[in-house]
């Protein structure tokens, strides 16, 4: 849980970037990558916390292979679904309250049986720490796109 609370911080670290912006980069704001990446952390936590241990069953996934043994996401690959794209601007007393959350949620994950999961759209289901893995990934995947934002910056 120390790497995936570390994360959450440095991302936190970004929000007086909130504003910067690069097109050739990404067509989103530094805003819009922290707020994106809150989303996606409390809301897989929250499937986690809510699933059914019993009616998690491993299965093969080669897309989910792939990438946990490469150790990254590509970019501009994959569009993120709608339930974890920000709306609206970006409000710091909201993403404030959101860091929060999240990092009750993360220091909650060490509490849950190992088989608890969530349906990730191209990895299928990802019991417990395949999940972590993956918020792991995620978190840096955004990160590294806000900090070629900011070192290319426009704005």
């Amino acid at each position: 849980m120390k790497k995936l609370s570390g994360l959450v911080k440095q991302l936190e670290g970004q929000i007086t970037n909130a504003a910067k912006i690069n097109p050739a980069i990404s067509q989103a704001s530094v805003g819009w990558h922290i707020e994106h990446s809150l989303l996606v952390l409390n809301a897989v936590m929250n499937a986690l916390k809510k699933s059914d241990a019993a009616k998690y069953k491993w299965k093969f996934n080669l897309m989910r292979t792939f990438i946990y043994t490469i150790g990254k996401i590509p970019a501009g690959k994959v569009k993120a679904p709608a339930a974890v794209q920000p709306k609206g601007e970006f409000n710091i007393e909201k993403i404030q309250a959101d860091f929060i959350t999240v990092q009750q949620n993360v220091n909650a994950l060490k509490d849950l049986p190992a088989n608890h999961f969530f349906t990730h759209p191209f990895f299928g289901d990802l019991n417990v720490k395949p999940a972590i893995t993956f918020l792991k990934l995620h978190t840096r995947h955004h990160l590294k796109i806000i900090q070629r934002i900011i070192k290319q910056g426009l704005l």
